[in-house]
């Protein structure tokens, strides 16, 4: 990919022409990932769908040609990297906690937070973005509905951000040890002291051991130990560090491109398009999780060997010609829809509904109570964090104005 590059171009701050590149070449290519080895990465919008849904591509990484063991992390006994029937069990147990209607409830508390991190911005001069509000507000939200303490909440998202965007090996798995180890002792206090939070329902869905048959009616309401701390991680992590990366990205795209911006401040009820022009526009996660080949098959015409890994991109797809006309233009009123940013098919996100009202309501509040923010700095000069998962800012400098 880095060899498609224009010279002196940055990947991280605009991987967009790359993949352009790479669709006009075809719909899946042999790429390598650092740390990772060679995958096939799908770029197109109707190669992404299809890839998606097949299910000879498979999410438990048992079926890699390379995979020797899991390193004795529970943490990857989760519902992300898992296929049916595990993963229809595991996600039935959660699902009810992230429908439209049980959001819409939560969407009180998702207000107040926002409105008490606006008032925590200073009247006058400059704050980061990111640290200051898009960071926090799903940070607040997630580790309120699975119940993580206060105390815990700053170092629990220092390893979630090395898990996600690592600096190197080593720390990304000093992260996953401490993550793990953490997530152990909290899951052994809500035990002793249950409350009335997701992981205390989590818990008590975990006796232990894993003692129904599988196919039971019994198992759809167990959880193995090591499937009950994954499934903690799981949440936590995806509960926030997308969200994070949406609700910055959507302002930048804003201050990136003014017409847009006027004509969401001239129509607030265009908010819940902006984010998901957003969503098309800068995919929060840039491609899906790998999957693995469980045997030979061809996707768009490409032979895929048995044991293969396959990545899809969901940011390329979400900005396919085919699909999406100017595809390099950010419109919130587009009227063809269709992006791939929560995914496709089995796997498509549990938490969607968490992060469009989470970043409807940061956007939102933003817009009402301090709308004279601006660029304090050169946006040419701002940095991204990157992975062939995730994409973010690192930070976002604004100027506000007077509150109102």
């Amino acid at each position: 990919m880095e060899d498609l590059a224009p010279d002196g171009h940055d990947i991280a701050a605009d991987p967009y022409p790359v993949y352009a590149a790479l669709r006009a070449k075809g719909a899946v290519h042999r790429v390598t990932v650092p740390g990772s080895g060679e995958t096939w990465l799908v770029v197109t919008r109707d190669a992404a769908r299809a890839a998606l849904t097949d299910p000879r591509l498979r999410n438990d990484i048992r079926h890699s040609s390379s995979w020797r063991s899991d390193g004795g992390h529970a943490v990857g006994h989760n519902m992300l990297q898992s296929d049916p029937p595990q993963h229809t069990r595991l996600r039935r147990l959660v699902a009810g906690h992230f429908t439209a209607a049980r959001i819409g409830a939560l969407r009180p508390r998702i207000e107040a937070v926002a409105a008490g991190l606006l008032d925590g911005l200073p009247e006058h001069g400059t704050a980061d973005l990111v640290s200051g509000y898009a960071l926090p507000l799903p940070v607040t939200v997630i580790c309120d509905l699975l119940g993580v303490p206060r105390a815990d909440r700053a170092a629990f998202h220092t390893w979630s951000g090395e898990l996600v965007m690592p600096t190197s090996p080593e720390a990304a798995s000093q992260a996953t040890v401490a993550l793990g180890t953490y997530l152990a002792e909290l899951i052994d206090r809500k035990r002793r002291t249950p409350d009335a939070d997701l992981l205390s329902g989590l818990v008590a869905a975990a006796p232990g051991s894993r003692d129904a048959t599988p196919g039971g009616t019994a198992e759809d309401a167990v959880l193995a130990p090591e499937e009950l701390l994954g499934m903690a991680f799981l949440v936590l992590v995806a509960g926030h560090e997308t969200t994070v990366n949406l609700i910055s990205a959507t302002v930048h795209a804003l201050l990136r491109h003014p017409e847009q911006l006027e004509s969401l401040r001239a129509d607030p009820g265009l908010v819940g398009a902006c984010v998901e022009e957003s969503l098309r526009y800068n995919s929060p996660v840039h491609a899906a999780a790998f999957r693995f080949a469980a045997e030979s098959l061809e996707v768009a015409g490409t032979h895929i060997a048995a044991g293969d890994s396959v990545m899809v991109s969901l940011a390329a797809a979400s900005r396919d010609p085919l699909h999406f006309a100017d595809p390099d233009r950010f419109d919130i009123r587009r009227e063809r829809r269709g992006h791939l940013g929560f995914g496709h098919g089995l796997h498509h996100c549990l938490g969607a509904p968490l992060a469009r009202a989470e970043a409807a309501v940061a956007l939102g509040r933003l817009l009402r109570h301090r709308p004279g923010f601006a660029f304090a700095t050169d946006p040419a000069t701002l940095s991204w964090r990157t992975s062939m998962l995730l994409r973010g800012l690192t930070e976002l400098p604004l100027s506000f104005g007077p509150p109102v």
